[in-house]
């Protein structure tokens, strides 16, 4: 069969590829050398604080910074929302202060005289007929494929019927937003940002200033970010903040921080929207779906944020949906990692296994019955990756029928879910360089987010040139280096690998038509492997590569690798199972986890270790929103009660249990080349846990987070019941 030129080395001659390897950036970042945003201080910096409206929705009729202006060590306030603007959630800023020292900036904070007008505010959206007579709802769309009214009347299906839904969560990324900015002269901004998109940082404040009517060329802008603590979607601009914070130092003469505070980055920095949904879904006898039916509706915000998608996965031929949006006043919603799939998992696989319970059908059964309705690509993977999940969990000797049955107030119960993603690798530009002393580097304007991106095209290059992985230096961080695209939607790991495949491919290319005249060969007979360039007839003919690159004289390799671009080196669509295995004590109603099961595709895999890392940390975040997480708003004052790491609840390393994970490779899964990874993990923890509950306790919880108080309401209506 005919190769193209850059495709992935076949599994046989792999020497990284595929491997476990730790990450490059592990050391910087545990010894505490690795620098933030947030640990950035250029000489003379001023720090910034906000003035924020304390309510929900508001008119501001009085503003006054006179005495905050003549506070000594104040350098510049900036007015953000002046007399006549309204304020649509608390927490948003009037006004921004920079001053020499964090303490004068909040004194100065605090001398800022401001008067509202307070306006009708709506912050709770459970209950939908309240948010239709305060006429703050928005039609989200409704769709209908085949006929679900007959499908529905056919005497011989089973109906199961039910309410699910989750609330709106914050991101509480560890290194809260925020830039460090400063112009070194009077047309160029240089901006440290915690952000996901390096490349496209200077276009996006450049556009941001210049409608402020600061002058500025997109390409006099460098954004740098070499380490992020956390994103999760929410970060992929310089926001309002980084825009403040240039007009700030422009105005003082002199670089400018400003990171959100705990609160103000809980308040407004971003939140996944919640959603809500009454559903019917219809299966013959034997399992086989027949319809589903259901109306749903979250918040994100004051504006709407897209809808879950309904049915998840799994499509019964005749089905409807239909969503509305919910406007309210408790901030602006952002990308959280995998947008709208947990939602739409959690309503759909909820669904899916009360009606198993209705059919007395085990759920792994029923998904196996009915993994043909779930998009062509993904079928295959879903069956067996629900026969490893199920073999990992020891699923046939400890599932049971709804309700542990056992004597004793600890109640075991297993759950299972299905998640699909994306995930096909964005656009991406890099330089791959080799010098006549050996060294190797690759530049790239990516950002690493924790992810192990820097580890991922390091041992692409070196698996490309034969090399050890130290051998190659990884060059990202800055808008400076070719674009690269932002980190979003898990397209990270394939843009990027990708670009540096091609470009590697390149480099070694030209290194080998150097080399080739002085061992008697023609290039295409050479090869790059364990160090040394050699002919693939006969190994003999060789030089080391420190030799190999001494032929280049004076010159410089510089190859350019992009993506897209020739050969199929990456594809989109991947599919995984998780199984939940929990205990509830019924007496408390506290939920322990006691493992999660974890098969997951995602095509070739670089790096096995982070790959199993990145599922690792979306079990982390699945837990902690399946049993902790919430932003509880105060429904008369219309403000966030839980703004800070007191409240607003995380699981600790004693609440996630035991992890088990299994990523899906070799033939079937590794010829589709890199697919992101980063978030489908994280779509179906909820699910499964909540399954994991209602099959221990014998009814459904019907809303995450799965709180003590929640279990035994849910227990004391069954009894009722």
């Amino acid at each position: 069969m005919a190769t193209c030129k850059y495709d992935w080395p076949p599994e046989g001659e792999r020497e990284l590829i595929g491997k476990r390897i730790e990450r490059l950036d592990g050391p910087e970042k545990s010894s505490g050398r690795a620098q933030y945003t947030y640990d950035t201080n250029p000489p003379g910096r001023l720090i910034a604080k906000l003035c924020s409206c304390p309510h929900a929705h508001a008119k501001v009729t009085s503003l006054d910074i006179s005495a905050a202006q003549k506070l000594p060590g104040v350098k510049a306030i900036l007015v953000v929302h002046p007399v006549g603007d309204e304020i649509q959630w608390a927490g948003d800023e009037v006004a921004v202060v920079a001053a020499t020292t964090e303490e004068i900036a909040e004194d100065a904070v605090r001398l800022i005289k401001v008067e509202y007008e307070q306006l009708p505010h709506l912050v709770r959206e459970e209950d939908l007929k309240a948010a239709e007579a305060a006429g703050r709802t928005k039609d989200g769309g409704e769709q209908t494929a085949g006929d679900p009214a007959k499908a529905f009347e056919d005497p011989d299906t089973v109906v199961s019927e039910g309410f699910y839904g989750l609330p709106v969560i914050t991101h509480c990324c560890l290194e809260s937003h925020g830039n460090v900015v400063e112009w070194p002269d009077a047309k160029s901004v240089r901006i440290w940002s915690s952000t996901q998109n390096v490349s496209g940082g200077p276009g996006q404040l450049g556009q941001g200033l210049r409608l402020k009517k600061v002058d500025v060329e997109d390409n006099n802008i460098e954004t740098i970010c070499n380490y992020i603590g956390g994103g999760f979607g929410s970060k992929f601009s310089p926001d309002r903040w980084g825009i403040e914070a240039a007009q700030l130092s422009k105005m003082a003469g002199a670089p400018v921080r400003l990171m959100l505070d705990r609160n103000t980055e809980l308040e407004m920095a971003g939140a996944r929207p919640s959603a809500y949904a009454k559903v019917r879904v219809a299966a013959r006898k034997d399992g086989t779906l027949t319809a589903w039916d259901s109306d749903s509706w979250g918040t994100g915000g004051p504006g709407p944020a897209g809808h879950p998608p309904l049915p998840y996965v799994i499509e019964p031929p005749n089905r409807h949906w239909k969503h509305t949006a919910v406007l309210t006043n408790i901030g602006e919603a952002r990308a959280w990692r995998a947008p709208n799939h947990p939602q739409g998992c959690l309503i759909t696989m909820a669904a899916l296994d009360d009606l198993a319970h209705k059919l007395q059908m085990d759920p792994i059964e029923l998904l196996q019955k009915n993994v043909n309705l779930a998009p062509e690509v993904l079928r295959k993977p879903y069956s067996e990756e629900l026969v490893k999940a199920a073999e990992l969990a020891d699923w046939k000797k400890n599932w049971h029928p709804r309700g542990d049955k056992t004597s004793g107030p600890i109640k075991r119960g297993m759950g299972v879910s299905l998640h699909t993603w994306g995930g096909r690798g964005h656009n991406s530009t890099c330089n791959v360089m080799i010098r006549p002393d050996g060294s190797v580097s690759v530049q790239l304007g990516s950002q690493d987010l924790g992810t192990g991106t820097r580890t991922v095209i390091a041992i692409t290059v070196a698996e490309t040139l034969g090399l050890p992985i130290d051998a190659v230096k990884v060059e990202i961080g800055t808008s400076k280096y070719p674009p690269s695209g932002a980190s979003g939607g898990s397209t990270t790991v394939g843009g990027v690998s990708n670009s540096t495949r091609r470009g590697a491919i390149d480099a070694r290319d030209e290194l080998f038509a150097a080399v080739a005249p002085s061992l008697g060969v023609q290039p295409a007979d050479l090869e790059a492997r364990n160090g040394k360039i050699q002919a693939k007839s006969d190994a003999s003919k060789s030089l080391t590569w420190k030799q190999a690159c001494a032929k280049l004289g004076v010159k410089t390799i510089q190859a350019t690798g992009k993506n897209p671009g020739p050969c199929h080196l990456g594809d989109s669509g991947v599919g995984g199972v998780q199984i939940a295995d929990v205990s509830v004590d019924i007496e408390t109603g506290r939920v322990k986890i006691n493992r999660i099961i974890a098969a997951q595709d995602c095509g070739l895999i670089i790096d096995v270790k982070t790959a199993e890392s990145q599922v690792f940390g979306a079990l982390i975040m699945g837990v902690c929103y399946a049993l902790f997480e919430q932003k509880v708003m105060d429904e008369t004052l219309g403000v966030m009660l839980n703004p800070n790491m007191e409240f607003y609840k995380l699981a600790t390393i004693g609440d996630i249990g035991e992890f088990v994970v299994h990523m899906m490779t070799g033939p079937g899964y590794d010829e589709r080349g890199v697919i992101g990874l980063g978030e489908p993990p994280v779509v179906s923890p909820g699910a499964a846990i909540s399954n994991a509950v209602a099959n221990a306790i014998g009814v459904r919880v019907p809303t995450l987070p799965l709180t003590p108080d929640k279990v035994l309401a849910a227990l004391e209506k069954g009894a009722m019941a």
